[in-house]
């Protein structure tokens, strides 16, 4: 129990901080309901992390019915993540990263948290929860389809943010799937 408490914890703070060091100031985009939450930010002004929590509330009601194991594991890690994004919101950075180094260092720090918190038998809710649900019936590699479905939305932002800045983005959502997919793995090697 307190490995899981750490993972989400630690988790939590590794999305946080990809996304607000280095996605949030050249208005990229991740995908799922992180992605979804960043296009409410970038269009109506919604603190991302809230706009996390309402997207996925429709899975919620979903597993609540179908995947109550799943439905209690997961709320830590939404509310723990999208609690971390809100706080570390304000956070101004001194460096000036070239965009995609920002796109790849924060993709890889939220698939990183995102992967460890998968670990644990949790995640930060949302699509990462339907995928986990789509790799348990269908045997697909849940990093792999985070990835498709982070495409998706990737595309859904694409008015929002631009060309330029939707292709930037695509690189964050590889580094999300690759880092998601190498934590996940290590574990069932370990």
């Amino acid at each position: 129990m307190m490995e899981r408490m750490a993972a989400i914890i630690a988790g939590s703070m590794l999305v946080g901080v990809g996304i607000n060091f280095f996605l949030i100031p050249y208005h990229l985009l991740d995908g799922g309901m992180i992605g979804i939450g960043l296009i409410f930010h970038y269009y109506i002004g919604l603190p991302t992390g809230l706009g996390v929590i309402l997207s996925s509330i429709p899975l919620y009601i979903y597993a609540w019915y179908f995947e109550k194991k799943l439905f209690l594991n997961s709320l830590h890690g939404l509310l723990f993540s999208s609690l971390c994004i809100d706080i570390f919101s304000g956070a101004v950075t001194g460096w000036h990263l070239p965009i995609y180094v920002s796109a790849i260092i924060g993709g890889g720090l939220i698939g990183l948290g995102i992967g460890l918190m998968l670990r644990y038998g949790t995640s930060t809710g949302g699509t990462d929860m339907l995928a986990q649900i789509l790799s348990r019936k269908s045997g697909l590699n849940v990093g792999l389809l985070i990835f498709f479905i982070d495409g998706c939305v990737l595309l859904c932002g694409l008015s929002v943010v631009g060309t330029s800045i939707f292709l930037y983005s695509f690189l964050t959502i590889i580094a999300v799937a690759m880092l998601t997919s190498v934590t996940v793995m290590r574990t069932i090697r370990c």
